[in-house]
């Protein structure tokens, strides 16, 4: 009869589990980092060069193709445990400043595209070889059906992680630099660990490597904001007074004197020395054509220069300005330097703030307005398209009062002559509110806004005439009744062009916004 086994649990045994774990938790931060620095890559070019949906999708593309690389070369990694270790060192000094080479990229070498390859090709080529060197790792310690299974689960559990954790916490709080260095800096955690485990598979040149990349991400973190500062002084004229990135765009405002310039995305929103034109030929056609002003929706102009403008009016009780980016309301209503812009509108207790998407808060909202001022981005990309759309405007419409007044700022009808155009078309095939049947009539005008160039606006309503209703505020700098008359005008070069409406699920404006931005500046 054999005697019962009374010795120790086997300390090999052991070791093996808890190496097994600490490799499940490190494929869990892997998996947030890879995808943390995939949608850095697709943010930072779509925050420099528009066209977010072109530049995800590219930018998905590039990884995809390069982690199918990395997985390929996996096959010829013979010590897997110090290609794992070396692999996180890479990823940690190329994630990490990955958003730095990329700003760079735009403002110093003005090439972007190639080094946009170059990120994602490393990038998405180390993040191939992690699963299958984890599994080659644990191989032969539990059934591979297993093994498989616990690596995936975590794999996939950690890209939900990483795709909340990066609108909600990460851009908000640290930027897109400070977030590549952030996850850098966790790549290089699983490297230590990573050495640590391994540590008889690593050598001398793995252990110096994982110091000068602690090194390096611990300059650069330190030094971001100073270089980021020094990009965009590049990029912008005049002195940078505020720079921030929010979870929809980056903001910067520039200051020369008492000039101040507002950018969203590198795009400039406003000028001091000319907003004006911008926002009184925004604002007044349609307040003075509207049969009721008391209440005033506004999408879009979270820098309150339109409420400013609508509250001349006495007859105004009620503004209500939704923006998306509480961010932006937020500075313009509290910044002791930019309220003063908007004369304080956002303070005023007629206006109501709300930070939401305009077409989920027309669903949500019962409200009629008497007008409706739309002061949108471009529709460069498809997000944002979607408000210029027949279906939009028609949502809007039910919200309106009777004979109630839209206008909406429409791009440029010299350099976008097609978009613009068909901005008009769409608006006047929407379907006028309690009158089946028939359209909402519309009135095309432009104004020359130094900043912009030749800019156009499209104003619309159910019995949209062309007398107005009452006159003009005093103090305004640039419209008056003749000039009114001038805006209505077209020459030949921007003159109307049959174009076709814009439906939602049939959108032609970012492509044609492309085409004709493209022609004059490319």
């Amino acid at each position: 009869m054999t005697a019962p086994n009374t010795e120790a649990p086997d300390e090999t045994g052991s070791s093996d589990n808890r190496t097994d774990i600490a490799l499940l938790i490190a494929t869990f931060v892997l998996a947030i980092c890879g995808l943390v620095y995939e949608l850095i890559a697709g943010a930072a070019s779509s925050y420099l060069l528009g066209d977010s949906v072109y530049h995800f999708s590219l930018v998905i593309g590039l990884f995809m193709t390069a982690m199918g690389a990395g997985a390929y070369l996996s096959r010829h990694i013979t010590q897997p445990e110090s290609a794992f270790v070396a692999a996180q060192i890479g990823l940690g000094v190329m994630g990490g400043f990955s958003a730095m080479i990329l700003f760079a990229a735009f403002a110093l070498v003005e090439n972007y595209q190639p080094f946009l390859f170059l990120v994602c090709g490393v990038i998405g080529t180390l993040v191939g070889l992690e699963i299958p060197l984890v599994i080659r790792i644990l191989e032969g310690r539990k059934a591979l059906k297993i093994t498989l299974s616990n690596v995936l689960t975590v794999d996939y559990i950690g890209a939900l992680a990483a795709a909340l954790l990066f609108p909600l916490v990460l851009v908000p709080q640290l930027g897109l630099m400070g977030s590549g260095f952030a996850l850098g800096s966790l790549n290089l955690a699983v490297a230590a660990m990573g050495l640590w485990l391994f540590r008889a598979q690593c050598g001398m040149g793995i252990r110096l490597a994982l110091v000068a990349g602690i090194a390096a991400i611990g300059a650069g973190a330190f030094w971001s904001e100073d270089a980021l500062g020094g990009m965009e002084r590049r990029l912008y004229e005049n002195e940078i007074v505020l720079a921030q990135d929010t979870p929809y765009q980056r903001v910067v405002v520039a200051r020369n004197g008492k000039r101040i310039q507002l950018f969203l995305n590198g795009s400039i929103q406003f000028d001091t020395l000319d907003e004006h034109r911008y926002h009184e030929s925004l604002v007044h056609p349609a307040m003075i054509h509207a049969p009721r002003i008391e209440s005033v929706v506004i999408f879009g102009g979270g820098d309150g220069m339109a409420a400013r403008e609508v509250l001349r009016y006495p007859g105004v009780e009620r503004v209500t300005l939704v923006d998306i980016d509480a961010a932006v309301t937020d500075l313009f209503r509290d910044h002791p330097m930019l309220a003063p812009l908007n004369d304080r509108a956002l303070s005023d207790p007629r206006v109501t703030i709300v930070n939401a998407d305009a077409w989920e808060f027309l669903k949500a909202e019962d409200t009629l307005f008497d007008v409706a001022i739309l002061d949108l981005p471009d529709p460069k990309d498809l997000a944002v398209a979607k408000l210029y759309s027949r279906a939009f405007y028609a949502t809007l419409t039910k919200r309106m009062a009777a004979g109630g007044i839209l206008v909406t700022q429409a791009t440029s009808p010299l350099y976008a002559r097609k978009t613009y155009w068909t901005i008009a078309a769409t608006l006047a095939a929407t379907e006028a509110p309690l009158a089946p049947g028939d359209t909402l009539r519309t009135q095309s005008y432009h104004a020359y806004i130094p900043s912009f160039g030749e800019w156009g606006f499209v104003m619309a309503g159910p019995r949209l005439g062309d007398a107005p209703r009452r006159t003009l505020p005093d103090g305004l700098r640039f419209l008056d009744e003749e000039t009114w008359q001038a805006m209505t005008r077209f020459p030949p070069d921007m003159s109307r062009l049959d174009m076709p409406p814009a439906t939602l699920f049939d959108q032609p404006l970012p492509r044609l916004y492309e085409e004709g931005w493209g022609e004059w500046f490319r």
